[in-house]
């Protein structure tokens, strides 16, 4: 190999590509919130249908309520999902995913032994709490940067004027937003 050669990290730009793209993905919508209410959701659907097998020995956790539990872990996990690729609804996961969390306890083994229940409860609160930050220079941006320096109210209705810094056209007896009178004519 020639030591003047050109390093070539081929093996981990792929890595590396992936990374970045998942940070994009991951950094624009509530993942976290997602992340929290979707693994909620499976131990609250799943301990009432498990059975624990020693030797010859069966120990089943199952209930009557097996079925509220499914119905709660379901809808867990496709709030948790909804959080990733649908960002409007966040409020209303939010708020659904701490009820069915509370919801858990009396139906589903104490909420999957707490277990389901503090991570959905932590989930929706993500989820309440989240807001969607500021973009920074992706595709389609221009028109949002241009549409904020125009300063515009919603569909193209301009917006108030702001009468301190806007003294091109004022006179002598101008009255100001302050109730003060321009002195320079």
């Amino acid at each position: 190999m020639n030591p003047q050669a050109p390093v070539r990290a081929a093996d981990d730009a792929w890595l590396t590509a992936v990374y970045y793209r998942f940070h994009a993905w991951s950094g624009g919508r509530p993942f976290w919130a997602g992340l929290f209410t979707l693994i909620g959701g499976i131990p609250i659907a799943y301990f009432p249908y498990a059975d624990l097998r020693l030797g010859n020995v069966t120990i089943a956790m199952a209930t009557t309520a097996g079925a509220g539990s499914l119905i709660i872990g379901v809808l867990l996990i496709t709030l948790g999902l909804a959080l990733w690729f649908q960002q409007g609804i966040r409020v209303f996961a939010g708020v659904a995913s701490i009820l069915l969390a509370l919801v858990s306890l009396p139906v589903s083994n104490l909420g999957g032994f707490f277990l389901g229940f503090l991570f959905a409860l932590v989930g929706g609160a993500l989820a309440l709490s989240w807001a969607p930050g500021k973009a920074n220079g992706a595709q389609g941006d221009a028109a949002a940067d241009k549409a904020e320096a125009y300063g515009g109210g919603p569909l193209g209705v301009p917006g108030p004027r702001d009468t301190e810094t806007d003294t091109a056209y004022a006179t002598e007896t101008t009255a100001h937003a302050d109730g003060g009178r321009n002195s320079a004519g």
